[in-house]
């Protein structure tokens, strides 16, 4: 286990030695204010003209960001938008930016959440760790009408009409602590300011206002060598009488586990780093291996017919949409007047 394993678990755990980092934390809490009392100040270096979504956290790790811009890029279209998505492209590393990704991108170039976006969604994608370089070159290749930024929260750059931050119900808070000592990345009183928390699964979260609950719900069981689809129902008969591998790559493997158990596939558990890079060693075994979608996309050249991923659904509360539909609507009449 890597140290950043180990810390991680630790801010999450209860464990106390994290506080050892304390005082650097309270250089992270200062620096962070100081750039949100700057982008208060003076705004942002440049804003879109078309509305423009943050789906972002104020925690270290994963928090299900991109199940719900998929799910939010669904509810757009149907309302008639024309979303593009922009993001960081972490874990990948190219060697130009603004770089587009398609559906036949390499994750190494533009990081494994945005080729899954750009496989799911039918959205032009770009990525550039400058997002204000990534939404301008969006705007200008494409005729998209709004902007989903999946993270950026805390990129004050970039101008922003929507904040969502999205939490793990499960993990919340951790310590509360900041970065080193704490997984924040910024105060808990910066949820006060975005749109809309949005939990993911269950679990208290005390004194966090605004909030609503999302669900992701697995969809389908998919062959990542031939694409064959099976009902969430029937995975477990359709892996039944040979050894399970369950393989996760993600912020909060556990996560991926507990909704595995859900359906009844258990099985020998295998833990990766979040936007681990894969080799054909780390994916074999004598059996069945299930991964998440994010693995996946990083995993099919090393498939053989016994790998597959389970895909999961963000399932979105009907008011926190409304309520989105409503601000979208009132931006457009601002624009239009």
């Amino acid at each position: 286990m890597s140290f950043g394993e180990r810390l991680s678990r630790a801010w999450y755990g209860g464990q106390r030695w994290p506080l050892l980092f304390a005082p650097l934390s309270l250089i992270v809490g200062w620096v962070a204010r100081r750039r949100r009392a700057r982008f208060l100040s003076k705004g942002p270096l440049w804003q879109p003209p078309v509305p423009l979504i943050i789906v972002g956290n104020i925690t270290v790790g994963g928090t299900g960001k991109t199940p719900l811009v998929q799910a939010l890029v669904r509810s757009l279209k149907e309302w008639g938008y024309r979303p593009g998505i922009i993001s960081r492209g972490y874990g990948g590393n190219s060697a130009h930016y603004p770089l587009r990704v398609t559906p036949d991108s390499d994750a190494a170039q533009c990081g494994d959440e945005p080729l899954l976006l750009a496989q799911t969604t039918d959205c032009p994608v770009f990525v550039d760790p400058d997002r204000c370089a990534a939404a301008q070159a969006l705007l200008s290749a494409t005729d998209v009408n709004l902007i989903i930024a999946d993270d950026g929260l805390q990129h004050y750059r970039l101008g922003r009409s929507i904040e969502w931050a999205v939490l793990d119900g499960v993990r919340g808070l951790g310590n509360g602590w900041l970065i080193p000592a704490g997984p924040l990345r910024e105060p808990i009183s910066r949820l006060i300011s975005v749109d809309r928390v949005v939990i993911n699964g269950g679990g208290d979260l005390p004194g966090v206002e605004n909030a609503c609950r999302m669900q992701l719900a697995p969809l389908a069981l998919v062959n990542l060598f031939d694409g064959q689809v099976i009902e969430p129902g029937k995975a477990r008969e359709a892996l039944a009488h040979q050894p399970l591998l369950m393989l996760a790559g993600i912020g909060n493997p556990q996560r991926f586990f507990d909704t595995l158990a859900v359906l009844d596939i258990q099985g020998e558990s295998r833990e990766f780093p979040d936007h681990h890079t894969y080799r054909a060693a780390d994916i074999a075994y004598n059996g069945a291996v299930v991964m998440t979608e994010k693995d996946a996309v990083k995993c099919r050249h090393l498939a053989t017919p016994n790998h597959w991923y389970l895909q999961v659904g963000a399932m979105l509360p009907p008011e926190l949409l409304d309520h989105l539909k409503q601000q979208l609507e009132t931006l457009r009449g601002q624009n239009d007047g």
